[in-house]
């Protein structure tokens, strides 16, 4: 019984992994208000009932897709934390690092003009997950939020020139 739900499981994740991926590559020569489900279905490899069983709009796989990502990130923050604080150099460096994995996709949103999902993810994710750990107050960590979406994406938009420990660096201190 575990066995088939892990399996499901797997199975439910790679098809909104195809999906969010298939949005994502139509979003490179498509404008995001002219997707449309049928295409994305095809380009995914998923039938448009697959597509409607998890999604309603293509802005909801954005949106979950970046969440698949975010899971990735804080199960790859857990096994790698080494009594590293959030807002320390070397942690800064590792989600840069981390999320630069995902380049082809931020920069894709950002081309689009689709910064809200990103910025509402990132606000998420600090009330979700660092509010509750840190006696700070929530407006300085949608700055600090706001402060490393807009450098990673400045440094990714042009082609990370800087090192990501000089940006990092720059960085830490900014919270406190």
């Amino acid at each position: 019984m575990i066995l088939n739900k892990l399996e499901t499981n797997r199975k439910t994740e790679f098809t909104r992994r195809c999906i969010g991926e298939a949005v994502i590559k139509l979003l490179k020569s498509n404008p995001f208000e002219q997707l449309k489900i049928s295409e994305i279905s095809k380009v995914a490899g998923v039938s448009r009932t697959s597509f409607y069983q998890y999604y309603t709009t293509p802005y909801s796989v954005l949106k979950d897709y970046l969440n698949i990502i975010v899971s990735e990130y804080l199960l790859a923050d857990e096994e790698l934390n080494d009594g590293r604080k959030f807002f320390d150099c070397s942690h800064i460096l590792f989600s840069f690092n981390f999320f630069d994995q995902y380049a082809e996709f931020f920069l894709t949103l950002a081309k689009n003009q689709l910064h809200s999902i990103l910025l509402e993810a990132v606000n998420d994710f600090m009330i979700k997950y660092i509010k509750t750990d840190h006696e700070i107050s929530i407006y300085k960590l949608y700055a600090y939020a706001g402060a490393l979406l807009n450098s990673f994406l400045k440094w990714e938009e042009n082609g990370k020139q800087e090192k990501a420990e000089d940006i990092a660096i720059a960085l830490e201190g900014f919270i406190m």
